[in-house]
C-alpha cells in the first residue's frame, strides 16, 4: 500500500502521525511511504531521519494526498484540505466528526472512507486511540489552568497548591474517565484540593480508592454541581460520549454563580465542548472572557508538547495503521472489530450513529458480517 502522511496544518498543530520508526515499520511490511517535507520538525524528527527510515519525501500536501491511498494524520482535515481528499482514498486520523457539519459534509462528498482513531473500541469499551492523547490533554489541563489562574491572564491571582498558612486552589473535575484521572493526579499533586464528579458511582468507588486523601468524589447531577462551581477556582470540563457531541453540563447560567477570575478548561471542546460557554481556540490565542471567567479552550491541547504527543500517539496508532495497509481496510476491519467500530464515514455514507445523530443524517447500518461496500 502507499501511505502518505502531511504536514499538519491546523493551527500550532506540531505533531506528526508517524515516526521514522513507523516509516520504517511500514517499509519493513513491504509499502511505501511518503512523508511531506518538514512534517517531523514539530515533533522533532528531520527529514533526513525520516530518508535514513527508507521513506521518500515530496515537497507539497497536494502531492501527498495524490500519490497516497492511506492518508496517516493528527488532526481531522482542516477547509483547505477538503479538495485533495480523494474518493476510495482511506484517511486514518483524529475526526470527531460531531463537532463540525462542515467537515462531515466534505468528507461525505469526498465518497472517502474515514476511520476515526476516537471510536476504535475495545470489547471492554476502551478507546486504545483516544487514550494516549486524553492522559496527556488531562495533565496539560490543569498546567494551562494553574497558569491562567494567575492575575495578570484575568484569573483570581490563585496558586494553585497554596503555601503554608494559606488554603490551596479548589479544582472541580467533571468526568472521571481518562483526561478526569489525570488532570486530577497532576491537581493533587500540585497539593489543589480536588474534587471529581461522574455519574458512575462504580467509577468513583474505584477513583475513591486509587486517589490520594486530597481528593474528594461527588455524584454528578445538577444540583451537585451547582454547589461546586461556586466555590471552584479551576473547573476542567472532562465529559466524553464517544463519536458523539458532548453535552453541556456547565450552562451559561453558572458562571454567574463562579467567583470572578475562576479558570474554565474544556477538554471536550473537540466534541462541542461540557461548557455551554466554550467555543473552540487555538495555542495562539487559547483563552476568552464572558462574565469575568477565564475559558480555556484549545481543541488540540496535546499539540502543544509534540514530542510527548507524537510518541505517546503513534505507539498506539502504528498496530491499527499497520493491519490497514498489510489486509486492506475492507480485510482489516472485517478481522477486527476495534477497527470496524472506527469507520465513521464510507464512501459518501456515514457508518457510526453518533455523526448521524448530530446532524440528522441518514446512517447506513453496516455489520461484520455483511459485505462491506468497497
Amino acid at each position: 500500500m502507499v501511505i502518505g502522511v502531511p504536514k499538519e496544518i491546523k493551527n500550532n498543530e506540531n505533531r506528526v502521525a508517524v515516526t521514522p520508526a513507523g516509516a520504517a515499520s511500514f517499509i519493513k511490511n513491504g509499502h511505501q511511504i511518503y512523508i511531506q517535507k518538514s512534517a517531523g520538525l514539530g515533533s522533532g524528527f528531520t527529514d533526513e531521519d525520516y530518508t535514513k527510515a527508507g521513506a521518500q519525501l515530496l515537497d507539497t500536501i497536494e502531492e501527498v494526498y495524490a500519490i497516497a491511498e492511506m492518508i496517516c494524520k493528527v488532526k481531522e482535515p482542516i477547509a483547505q484540505e477538503y479538495p485533495l481528499v480523494k474518493e476510495n482514498q482511506l484517511i486514518f486520523t483524529y475526526f470527531h466528526f460531531a463537532s463540525s457539519e462542515a467537515l462531515t459534509k466534505a468528507m461525505i462528498a469526498s465518497k472517502a472512507i474515514c476511520l476515526a482513531y476516537e471510536t476504535v473500541e475495545k470489547k471492554d469499551r476502551s478507546l486504545p486511540l483516544l487514550i494516549p492523547m486524553s492522559e496527556v490533554a488531562g495533565r496539560m489541563a490543569i498546567q494551562e489552568g494553574a497558569k491562567y489562574l494567575g492575575k495578570p491572564t484575568g484569573g483570581r491571582g490563585v496558586l494553585l497548591g497554596g503555601v503554608a498558612g494559606v488554603k490551596p486552589a479548589n479544582v472541580l473535575i467533571i468526568g472521571g474517565g481518562i483526561v478526569g484521572t489525570q488532570a486530577a493526579k497532576m491537581a493533587a499533586g500540585l497539593g489543589a484540593n480536588v474534587t471529581i464528579m461522574d455519574v458512575d458511582l462504580q467509577r468513583l468507588r474505584h477513583l475513591e480508592d486509587i486517589m490520594p486523601a486530597n481528593v474528594d468524589t461527588v455524584i454528578s447531577n445538577e444540583y451537585n454541581l451547582e454547589e461546586a462551581v461556586k466555590t471552584a477556582d479551576l473547573i476542567v470540563g472532562a465529559v466524553l460520549i464517544p463519536g458523539a457531541k458532548a453535552p453541556h453540563l456547565v450552562t451559561r447560567s453558572m458562571l454567574k454563580l463562579m467567583k470572578p477570575g475562576t479558570v474554565l478548561v474544556d477538554v471536550a471542546v473537540d466534541q462541542g465542548g461540557c461548557i455551554e460557554t466554550c467555543t473552540p481556540t487555538t495555542h495562539e490565542n487559547p483563552i476568552f472572557m464572558i462574565d469575568g471567567i477565564v475559558h480555556y479552550c484549545v481543541a488540540n491541547m496535546p499539540g502543544a508538547v509534540p514530542y510527548t504527543s507524537t510518541l505517546a500517539l503513534t505507539n498506539a496508532t502504528l498496530p491499527y495503521a499497520l493491519q490497514l495497509a498489510n489486509k486492506g481496510w475492507v480485510k482489516a476491519v472485517k478481522e477486527n472489530e476495534e477497527l470496524f467500530k472506527g469507520l465513521n464515514i464510507v464512501r459518501g455514507e456515514v457508518v457510526y450513529k453518533g455523526v448521524a445523530d448530530a446532524f440528522n443524517l441518514p446512517l447506513k447500518s453496516i455489520r461484520l458480517e455483511e459485505e462491506i461496500p468497497t
